[in-house]
């Protein structure tokens, strides 16, 4: 969260991260097909259309001129943001070589290939009048056994033709067709939902999720929550496994019976669709200041920006309301802490924030987490606030070299984290409200890569967030990830999707619910979270950060999260009309804005 506008900050970080991680290998050298190689990629020639092959939004279409050979090629036009990728997923083996060749017409027409293992490759023609071929080499991991190859164009340009897309080497083991997963059981019930969770099968690649015979979700990990249920009914499910083979036999039923009432979410009471808001409490910048007592009450809860250390490493969070000077009409200390009694009494939930885009927090030592514990009740204490919110940001969560697994984290500034956290929570018991809000680059990024990598080299803080989600999801009340001031991100989908439309919002909260394998590795899953417990974050208005999305724009995320209606080119994992609500950053700058945002949700969830 920002004090002031769009900093260029994080927008900088990761497109110097996208440069270092994504940038394609130069033009290679062309290599011979050996005698044992085989042609592996699928209808290459396009004469059964685009079987086989997915384009980013509807951009692709198989055309009967002009061609190379046969009587069809593919024709792609890039749109908006849209460069008019074309992909598909290849089987291939570990540590081999392979040529990948195609005949391309048009400007700026691209061929590659990525998830190799070594060094994914790219080449490309700035200019093909005619038909040129494009070639290049590459060789896979030692545990690579299936790569993705495309086309794509260039943003603004007019469309391209590709035909005779080729893919030469040895070829990839048959894909099985996974066995029925088993340990099937129910878990946490509300009156609307039942967690369900299961024992993976080997080989699969996702899973099926069945209520009385009808499919109702696909997710990755061996989790899902099925939502939208009635209160005291019985309900019987089934999950099944899936592969580029198909699908496995189901599995065996598990029945379970929703409760009479209630929301799974730990007694913290908030509506079922909740608006979440960030109020500039102790500094001011653009917007203005608003005083407690003057937040509108579309605002479900309230975020005190910002309790912050008194140095990085020290622990010792401190919260002061915005000086005189700085912010004329501020309230007094007596009438804050009244107006935050009145919102409680209307039933609003009222935390404090640590952190920030200045107040960066490492908790390196136990000493600094002890002093965390004490500094942070001290000021829930003294001003009797509800819970605790982390916006921890920058370089305040990293991970250490050597530490790859989310489910068992090593970097003391992690540990130490969670460590404080569950302190807090238990001394204050279940009804405390614990809400986050992390930046992509710290979550969703975590689906591509994680920590400095297998091999060094990456940026530490990717995807540093998630082993702090996973060891405290018991004791989540709400994840809202910062959908903007980010990079492109990819999804479940293996495209790359861009803040500022409905389409980002909708991967990148799909991917929460539904779960995703950490760094691709699928022995190593985050399981998705329960609906109730996230909530998508936008900013409120084009000051207040980049990335702003138009009403019209959220009502489409929500419209495709909730009730699968205008989703466009991205498929959701589920029907997720449990989930919770939004967050914004923030309620000044919503005010600011003629208080657009909350109106927009006010209107949605009535």
């Amino acid at each position: 969260m920002e004090r002031t506008g769009p900093p260029a900050r994080m927008t900088g970080l990761l497109a110097a991260f996208s440069a270092a991680l994504l940038a394609a290998g130069g033009l290679a050298g062309t290599a011979p097909a050996a005698a044992a190689d085989a042609e592996l990629a699928s209808n290459g020639t396009f004469e059964a259309g685009l079987a086989g092959w997915n384009c980013t939004g509807g951009s692709g279409a198989a055309v009967g001129t002009p061609v190379h050979g046969g009587t069809s090629a593919l024709k792609a036009t890039p749109a908006g943001s849209d460069n008019a990728r074309c992909s598909q997923s290849v089987k291939v083996k570990p540590g081999s070589t392979y040529t990948l060749s195609a005949w391309v017409q048009g400007s700026y027409v691209y061929l590659g290939a990525d998830g190799t293992g070594t060094t994914d490759v790219r080449t490309w023609t700035q200019s093909a009048p005619g038909w040129q071929k494009l070639t290049t080499t590459f060789t896979t991991g030692p545990s690579t056994t299936s790569v993705g190859i495309y086309t794509h164009g260039w943003y603004g340009t007019p469309a391209y033709y590709a035909d005779d897309v080729s893919l030469l080497g040895p070829g990839g083991d048959p894909v099985v067709l996974p066995s029925a997963p088993t340990g099937l059981k129910a878990g946490t019930v509300t009156a609307s939902s039942v967690a369900l969770s299961w024992t993976g099968s080997a080989g699969a690649t996702g899973y099926h999720v069945y209520r009385g015979g009808t499919k109702v979700q696909s997710v990755t990990g061996t989790s899902a929550t099925v939502t939208g249920l009635s209160a005291s009914t019985a309900y019987s499910f089934q999950v099944s496994a899936v592969n580029e083979a198909g699908e496995s036999a189901k599995s065996a039923a598990v029945s379970a019976t929703t409760s009479e009432g209630g929301g799974g979410d730990g007694g913290t009471q908030l509506p079922a669709h909740a608006l979440v808001g960030y109020l500039h409490s102790s500094f001011a910048n653009g917007s203005g200041y608003t005083r407690m007592a003057d937040v509108p009450d579309s605002w479900d809860v309230i975020d005190l920006a910002f309790g912050e250390p008194t140095s990085v490493t020290s622990g010792d969070i401190r919260f002061k309301l915005c000086p005189v000077t700085e912010c004329p009409n501020v309230e007094s200390e007596a009438e804050f802490k009244a107006a935050i009694k009145a919102k409680q009494a209307a039933g609003k939930k009222v935390l404090i924030s640590i952190g920030g885009q200045n107040g960066q927090v490492q908790l390196a030592t136990p000493a600094a987490r002890d002093t965390f514990v004490s500094s942070v009740s001290k000021i829930i204490d003294e001003y009797g606030l509800d819970g605790l919110d982390i916006d921890f940001e920058g370089h305040s969560l990293s991970l250490n070299t050597g530490d790859t697994d989310f489910r068992n984290p090593t970097t003391p500034v992690i540990v130490n984290l969670i460590s404080a956290v569950k302190t807090l929570k238990a001394k204050y018991g279940d009804d405390f409200v614990l809400t986050m809000a992390p930046e992509t680059f710290f979550v969703q990024l975590g689906y591509q890569y994680y920590g400095s990598g297998p091999w060094g080299g990456q940026d530490p803080r990717a995807g540093a967030y998630l082993p702090v989600i996973h060891a405290l999801r018991d004791d989540l009340t709400l994840l809202h990830v910062q959908d903007y001031n980010s990079g492109s991100i990819m999804g479940l989908d293996n495209q790359y999707h861009s803040m500022g439309g409905a389409d980002f919002h909708i991967a990148m909260t799909d991917m929460l619910m539904a779960g995703f394998p950490v760094a691709g590795d699928r022995t190593k899953v985050f399981p998705g979270l329960r609906p109730d417990q996230v909530a998508i974050g936008l900013p409120a208005s084009t000051q207040a950060g980049n990335g702003h999305t138009s009403p019209a724009e959220v009502t489409k995320a929500l419209n495709c999260l909730t009730k699968k209606t205008d989703c466009g080119s991205y498929a959701t994992h589920g029907t997720w009309s449990g989930l919770r609500g939004l967050m914004t950053w923030s309620i000044n700058w919503d005010r600011f804005n003629n208080g657009e945002f909350s109106k927009n949700f006010d209107a949605y969830f009535g």
